[in-house]
């Protein structure tokens, strides 16, 4: 059976600022508008790739106190990635249109 009505698309990004430092000056950065879901999803999933590695490696720095906290730390990086990874498999397994 064929749809009638196609799905409709991903929306696309809004700009958003970030880099808040309270200088009394606008944000630096910003997200860039109109940027497909699926190409922002893939540098999310980029971002918590670096961010879990690099976190890792900075255990090795942390005192024992902190390792704990650290450690659920890259458990939600982790598990922010799994779950960005499984949008991104979702929407590739969709037929091109």
């Amino acid at each position: 059976m064929k749809k009638i009505v196609p799905d409709p698309p991903l929306p696309s990004t809004q700009q958003h600022a970030f880099g808040h430092c309270d200088a009394g000056h606008p944000p630096i950065f910003c997200v860039n508008p109109n940027i497909t879901a699926h190409d922002a999803l893939v540098h999310v999933a980029l971002y918590l790739r670096s961010a879990y590695a690099s976190g890792y490696q900075a255990l090795d720095h942390v005192h024992e106190k902190g390792k704990g906290l650290f450690w659920a730390n890259l458990h939600a990086v982790e598990m922010a990635d799994a779950l960005v990874e499984a949008m991104l498999e979702g929407i590739e397994s969709q037929p091109v249109r």
